[in-house]
């Protein structure tokens, strides 16, 4: 690893009396558990801006919670209802795409960037640009414009703080000032809801099922994602970029008792894990907290009780989303771009009833082949390439749609 990408993924912040804070996405799954954080020792924390993408009502609550400066909605037709239910406040009120930027590049220290999918991309950006501490559950940051973003965040002198527990729990334990001694990066994942059925099983699975994670409490998407392992497979090419590991050095293992993070396995044979319940809190305490570390309401580990934890290696013909994220990485340029894009439109087709489940992976094996893959040298070129895909991805799945 370069001292840059050390640097950009570690380095230590000068601590303020009060740490001001933006929350991107506050009203997602991730955000709200942030808040809660929040909430519970307000006084280290002065809340900048909160941001929503439609959710008026859960913000509205979070803004009279927490009194931030400002509250952001991107649906520009629910301006006028935030409006008038913050009007007795002197929180200052916007709405658009454009605002929720204008909320990234507000003077905050810390800033979680929470909001899902490419849609988080500009704002993410926009936090990183000014130099700012940024704890990203958006891993399509990294995903979609992985060298744009580590370029930027080095010459910006900006902090990434990982959130994804699997992120977290390698930035936990590895070593930033001897990158050369790390062998290999291992990330768990706990094998999603259909890991013990047969094809033809998932085949014929509801979005309600799909969405029962057995360990975490996630969004709808992400929870499919986890389903097809795609969540997974994200994930290699976010810490192929973070970490600055090549591909053949970051490998999958299914751990259904969620309890063992990530590993990082050193070139002496130690392999170093972080271990803790499956509470989202910790990961995004570490980084609120970060460099120190604080209390959180999440259950205390009980290895006795658990009594044991295994392994498995994933399925590569039941789910071939980690192969699709290894050929994207070996197209480079914008293919990790036309395959987010792809699952993105594929998962919500399949929300809404107009797919199946394993047409999922079938859209996204189409797009990444279909492409075409152009070299990525800014957000114009990652922009063109995101809305290609999701354009093919729609006329598969509206091709697909006849079928169910």
């Amino acid at each position: 690893m370069s001292n840059n990408a050390a640097q950009a993924v570690k380095t230590k912040p000068t601590t303020a009396p009060r740490r001001r804070v933006t929350i991107l996405g506050s009203t997602g799954s991730v955000g709200c558990q942030t808040i809660d954080l929040i909430a519970r020792d307000p006084g280290k924390y002065q809340v900048v801006a909160l941001t929503a993408r439609q959710n008026v009502a859960k913000l509205v609550e979070q803004a009279r919670l927490l009194n931030p400066e400002m509250a952001v909605i991107a649906d520009e037709n629910r301006y006028q209802e935030l409006k008038d239910a913050l009007a007795d406040t002197k929180i200052a009120v916007s709405a658009g795409a454009e605002a929720v930027v204008d909320a990234a590049e507000a003077d905050a220290e810390w800033v979680m960037a929470a909001i899902v999918g490419a849609a988080g991309l500009p704002s993410t950006m926009a936090a990183a640009r000014r130099g700012a501490m940024v704890a990203f559950a958006n891993k399509e940051t990294l995903v979609c414009a992985g060298p744009l973003m580590m370029k930027l965040v080095a010459e910006a002198g900006a902090t990434l703080l990982p959130v994804d527990s699997e992120h977290n729990a390698i930035w936990q334990v590895f070593d930033f000032e001897h990158p050369e001694a790390i062998s290999r990066l291992i990330l768990t994942a706990s094998g999603g809801p259909f890991r013990n059925l047969s094809r033809d099983e998932m085949a014929v699975m509801t979005p309600e099922q799909a969405v029962k994670h057995p360990v975490w409490s996630m969004g709808a998407k992400i929870s499919i994602d986890s389903a097809t392992l795609m969540n997974k497979a994200l994930e290699v090419i976010e810490a192929h970029f973070l970490f600055q590991m090549p591909s053949e050095k970051i490998d999958v293992i299914v751990h259904p008792q969620s309890v063992i993070h990530s590993m990082v396995e050193y070139n002496d044979g130690s392999v170093l894990a972080q271990l803790g319940s499956p509470d989202m809190r910790i990961p995004i305490s570490t980084t609120l907290a970060w460099p120190n570390r604080m209390p959180t309401p999440a259950a205390q580990l009980d290895l006795a009780k658990l009594g044991q934890l295994t392994f498995e290696a994933p399925d590569p013909v039941k789910f071939p989303a980690l192969r699709l994220a290894r050929d994207a990485m070996r197209m480079g340029g914008t293919a990790p771009t036309l395959l987010n894009a792809a699952n993105e439109v594929a998962v919500q087709a399949f929300l809404d009833k107009r797919i199946g489940f394993l047409d999922i992976e079938a859209i996204n094996e189409a797009a990444l082949t279909h492409g075409p893959v152009a070299t990525l040298t800014d957000l114009d070129v990652l922009r063109e390439a995101d809305q290609a895909a999701r354009r093919y991805a729609s006329e598969q799945a509206q091709r697909r749609e006849r079928k169910i």
